[in-house]
């Protein structure tokens, strides 16, 4: 409990020094916006649920989204169940799609007959949920494979994939295509690239502003509001409310867009002798 009070107390006491613009405010709600910013900044955003299962034996195994290499595995033999004339045959093919989710991120699970003996139907159906989006309900009067493919249909076929992880290959981060889908689930690339779009669009707003284009108007994506204005003075220690002024660059919008004041930039206030 007091480890957990301090961590509260470290993380509201940088805003309380922050001086509110608008005078007619009270600090008291500077404070409680800039605290709750902070918090889902830092605290609420995740890029995927991690989620556990129980096997007969009572064995808790943890699950997540498959990374990419295995996912492709997985939706290989998935396509299998477009030939299945029952259910019992698509609860056959989706029973060998488990094992091949399972096996990826608990080893120890070494052939589909350990699987069939470790886990029940409604267990099987939670492996395939977590780790590859695909929901079927036994309750629904849809066949399970009618129920399987519309998942699969909202999941994986709408994606170009080769170009998705084209774009982010482009980080420099991964040697080959084989290590970057190893490294990342589709959460993971889709919350990457969307993090690498919005810095580089952050990085054009900023070169056109220096030239007196406002890029967001231009482009329709004209969004500042109060809490963007809350965000600003937040990280301009009060010096703007304007979420595009130079000064809001700083500290973690600084290293969240890869520029700004102390990360190559300075600036100097002329209005100070």
């Amino acid at each position: 409990m007091t480890q957990t009070l301090h961590m509260v107390r470290s993380l509201i006491v940088p805003f309380q020094l922050v001086p509110s613009q608008n005078k007619s405010k009270s600090n008291a709600q500077d404070q409680t916006w800039a605290l709750l910013f902070w918090y889902n900044y830092t605290m609420a955003t995740k890029v995927y649920e991690v989620d556990r299962v129980t096997l007969m034996d009572g064995t808790s195994v943890e699950l997540k989204p498959l990374k990419i290499k295995y996912l492709r595995d997985f939706m290989e033999y998935f396509d299998i169940i477009k030939y299945a004339k029952n259910d019992e045959d698509s609860i056959k093919i989706l029973s060998h799609c488990a094992f091949i989710a399972l096996k990826s991120q608990y080893p120890i699970m070494s052939n589909i007959e350990e699987l069939e003996d470790s886990v029940n139907l409604p267990t099987i159906y939670q492996i395939l949920d977590i780790t590859a989006g695909i929901r079927v309900n036994p309750k629904k009067e849809e066949s399970v494979k009618e129920q399987a493919e519309d998942s699969k249909s909202s999941t994986w076929d709408n994606l170009d994939l080769a170009e998705l992880e084209a774009e982010v290959f482009l980080l420099g981060i991964w040697k080959d295509y084989e290590q970057l889908e190893l490294a990342l689930s589709m959460p993971e690339l889709t919350a990457t690239l969307k993090s690498k779009r919005d810095l580089d669009y952050q990085e054009k707003k900023f070169l056109a502003a220096i030239q007196g284009v406002d890029l967001d108007k231009q482009s329709g994506k004209d969004k500042t509001n109060a809490w963007e204005e809350m965000k600003a003075r937040v990280f301009s220690g009060g010096q703007t409310s304007d979420p595009n002024d130079i000064t809001s660059f700083q500290g973690v919008k600084a290293q969240q867009n890869g520029f700004g004041i102390g990360m190559g930039i300075g600036y100097q206030d002329l209005r100070k002798k």
